[in-house]
């Protein structure tokens, strides 16, 4: 039986580990932490992962602990839709929606899909040896088939394979994410563009508010007091984002800089190790691909794996590069902070959205419209290119 070593355990990391043992690899997935990532945030999962997570099994259990997006779209902040969409549209354009969960949940059920005796915490990773397969560790070398690193935006792996890339770039974005407990009626997804600002909202099983801000800052800034900071920011915008604000605990507010990849690797392999998610392809958050770009890499991998790692190059660097250059040029449009040039962006988003009501979706067909090249066991879908 071929042996593989998975490097994070995060989403990538956990989805790989499954995906490459559901198809006969010995999988050990390497977590530096000691618990699983609890982080208080949410996160979407889109049609595209949906379906790569049916051909492990699990999409239907991840239907039925997140929930759906429902109707959406983009506001100003006085809540005047720009462009918005449905749920019943976006089922019909791509077969599924976009749901969204805790981000510890999804890390459950990754974790009790891969199994306990899959996963070592607490394991920090010191060095990767491409050319042999090994891998060390404080407690030891582990050798290995294949590598795989998902460890994440500052991959210390990706910086050892290829020591001449730049690495990601900042930005110029600062991001804020909270949890809100929500005993009233649920609030409705909205994503609400301002000068150079943005604060996204989502409701969220077990009566839990989801939201994210974005504001232009320098790198590594930060304020004594998180939620104050955000209250200067969009304290006077569209309910319920000033009342999700004053009821925050201020504690559990996260912050950190988006960081992306400007400049693409030249391969996302090198000997026996493969890059997967934020360690081979950072993006700005601004399409909600993130997870889901790594949910596919995972099952592109297992699918190749065994064989020329080239084939998951090919599969997944030219679309991930892409995917990574659209979210950038949405983080772009939302860093406008010029009067003028606001009002011609909303003016020309609202237009458009009323011209043609199906314009948000189709603008997202080339990033949704992907089908795993693995047939689908559970049924939800024929099995298609990668």
């Amino acid at each position: 039986m071929p042996n593989a070593v998975v490097i994070g355990g995060g989403v990538g990391g956990l989805t790989a580990g499954i995906a490459l043992h559901r198809r006969g690899w010995d999988v050990t997935v390497l977590e530096r932490a000691e618990h699983l990532d609890q982080a208080g945030s949410g996160l979407a999962i889109a049609a595209n992962a949906l379906r790569a997570l049916d051909t492990l099994g699990l999409g239907d259990r991840i239907r039925e602990l997140s929930r759906l997006q429902g109707e959406a779209g983009v506001c100003r902040p006085d809540g005047r839709w720009l462009m918005r969409t449905s749920e019943e549209r976006a089922r019909e354009r791509f077969g599924d929606s976009v749901v969204v969960m805790l981000r510890a949940t999804l890390a459950e059920v990754l974790a009790d899909a891969l199994g306990e005796r899959h996963l070592r915490l607490g394991t920090t990773v010191t060095g990767v040896d491409p050319g042999t397969g090994t891998v060390r560790t404080a407690a030891g070398d582990l050798r290995a088939d294949l590598v795989v690193a998902a460890d994440g935006i500052h991959s210390a792996t990706r910086s050892a394979l290829f020591p001449e890339h730049p690495g990601p770039v900042y930005s110029g974005v600062t991001a804020w994410r909270g949890l809100v407990p929500s005993s009233g009626p649920a609030v409705r997804s909205t994503e609400t563009w301002g000068r150079g600002r943005v604060f996204g909202v989502h409701q969220l099983a077990r009566d839990l508010v989801y939201f994210y801000a974005t504001d232009l800052a320098p790198a590594a800034a930060r304020a004594a007091d998180e939620r104050e900071e955000l209250l200067r920011g969009f304290g006077g915008w569209h309910a319920p984002i000033p009342e999700l604000l004053r009821a925050v605990d201020p504690a559990r507010i996260l912050r950190n800089d988006v960081h992306y990849l400007d400049r693409p690797l030249p391969a996302l392999h090198r000997g026996r190790v493969a890059l997967l998610g934020d360690a081979a392809h950072p993006m700005t958050p601004n399409l909600g691909q993130g997870a889901c770009q790594a949910i596919e890499d995972a099952v592109v991998l297992a699918q190749v794996a065994g064989g020329d790692l080239a084939g998951y190059t090919d599969a997944r660097l030219r679309r991930t590069a892409g995917i990574v250059r659209r979210s950038m040029t949405v983080c772009r449009a939302t860093k406008t902070r010029a009067p003028a040039a606001v009002r011609l962006r909303d003016l020309a988003m609202s237009l458009a959205g009323r011209l043609s009501p199906d314009l948000m979706l189709r603008s997202f067909d080339e990033v949704l419209d992907w089908t795993p090249p693995v047939p689908a066991s559970s049924g939800r879908g024929p099995a298609a290119r990668a």
